[in-house]
């Protein structure tokens, strides 16, 4: 069990896991801040405080991921997580609560531990179906996770909550022992800080954690500034702008799908940037229409929901184009641009506040989403370049010899 690598089915649980941690607490904040007698704003920070420990969990976990393999490193964040998840249940006071909150993060495991298992398994276009089939538990969970948390708080309190994360990750962890193996190549070097400063320094790294940058962007620039200008607008109730958040999830599944069933044939580098044209046209035709009086909600919804279908085709090429660059450290590439993406939706998401808060309009919202998605397919048509210009290098290096030729031919047919 130790050996045979695990199934998709197994890492997809663990990363649907990572993103249920996040949202599923949401409803319970409320009931969370009466019961510890603490303000709504200090048990706000379970989630804030959360996104933060998972950006800096993710520096750390790639490298040691590298370091030491993808079992241990799996096995060992889920009982973390077991016992953070019952403090969590049995907290006294909000400051217990908040620390155990944090070393809930440590989930994101799920995420960075399966990119890297996957592309220790497959080439980048194989690399890419795989993370497509992932990409849906990542859209899914985050759906059905506020629900589920909802109702667990309306009917056994908030305390439920985290009963129910010590269970799955108890769950989970069994399905781990049992059916994780070892995935990274034995006798491969330890990584070492100039491994991380050399991802740092490769144009191609920074193009392809840009573009997914820039397109998660979007999504973060969506909710944020969506509940502002639904209410100032149409005096939309939060139920009503909830179910408009779901159009973004909804083109996002259909994205992705699309992309699982057509990557193998088409490569990486078309759905790379076919995902940004279609974001870029649907936000362009959207700003069009309401600068020219549209002002109907469904409009809204209907037209971002193109970023939602852009991001499905998009997000599965751009992160296995990530771990490619050096497959060798496919860990540490996972957990820095992971780290680097989250960052950079925190600042988008505190601009985005800023702006809406003085113009709540549509036409303000439109054109944030269609700064990032013009910027996102930038970044992948420069990555498009670069892996060209790497396929026709002369002597490619060999951390990039793989990477040139399983793209060479996406980068041919775009």
């Amino acid at each position: 069990m130790t050996r045979s690598p695990p199934r998709l089915i197994t890492l997809t649980l663990l990363t649907a896991l990572s993103a249920l941690t996040l949202n599923m607490v949401l409803p319970s904040l409320p009931s969370m801040a009466r019961d510890l007698a603490a303000r709504e704003s200090v048990t706000a920070l379970a989630v804030s405080g959360y996104m933060l420990a998972s950006a800096l969990f993710q520096l750390g976990l790639g490298p040691v991921s590298d370091h030491f393999g993808r079992r241990p490193v799996m096995l060992g964040a889920l009982l973390l997580f077991i016992g953070a998840s019952l403090g969590c249940m049995l907290a006294p006071n909000v400051a217990v609560l908040l620390a155990c909150r944090v070393l809930q993060a440590v989930i994101v495991a799920g995420v960075v531990v399966s990119s890297a298992a996957i592309r220790d398994q497959h080439s980048a276009v194989e690399s890419a179906t795989k993370l497509s089939l992932i990409a849906s538990a990542m859209a899914v969970a985050p759906m059905l996770g506020p629900m589920l948390g909802g109702v667990l708080d309306v009917s056994l309190g908030w305390r439920a909550v985290f009963a129910l994360y010590a269970l799955l990750g108890g769950a989970l962890l069994l399905l781990a022992w049992a059916d994780m193996g070892e995935t990274r190549a034995p006798g491969l070097p330890a990584p070492r800080l100039a491994d991380w400063a050399a991802l740092l320094r490769s144009s191609r790294y920074w193009a392809y954690v840009l573009c997914t940058a820039f397109s998660v962007g979007a999504f973060y620039v969506f909710v944020t500034g969506v509940p502002y200008v639904g209410k100032a607008a149409w005096g939309l109730s939060p139920a009503e702008v909830g179910l408009g958040v779901g159009s973004i999830t909804g083109g996002f599944l259909v994205g992705a799908a699309i992309s699982a069933r057509q990557a193998r044939r088409l490569g990486v580098g078309v759905p790379l940037v076919a995902g940004r044209v279609v974001a870029v046209l649907g936000m362009a035709l959207g700003l069009g229409v309401f600068a020219a009086g549209a002002a109907h909600p469904l409009a809204l919804f209907g037209f971002t929901l193109f970023i939602g279908l852009g991001n499905g085709l998009t997000l599965p090429s751009a992160n296995a184009g990530t771990l490619s660059v050096r497959p060798a450290l496919a860990g540490t590439a996972a957990g820095l641009g992971g780290a680097l993406v989250m960052a950079w939706g925190a600042v988008l998401s505190t601009f985005t506040a800023l702006v809406v808060e003085v113009s709540p309009t549509p036409v303000a919202l439109l054109t944030l989403l269609t700064g990032c998605v013009l910027l996102s397919l930038a970044a992948a048509l420069v990555a498009l370049r670069l892996e060209r210009a790497a396929a026709h290098g002369a002597a490619p290096r060999p951390a990039e010899e793989e990477t040139a030729g399983g793209l060479h031919g996406a980068s041919r047919d775009a």
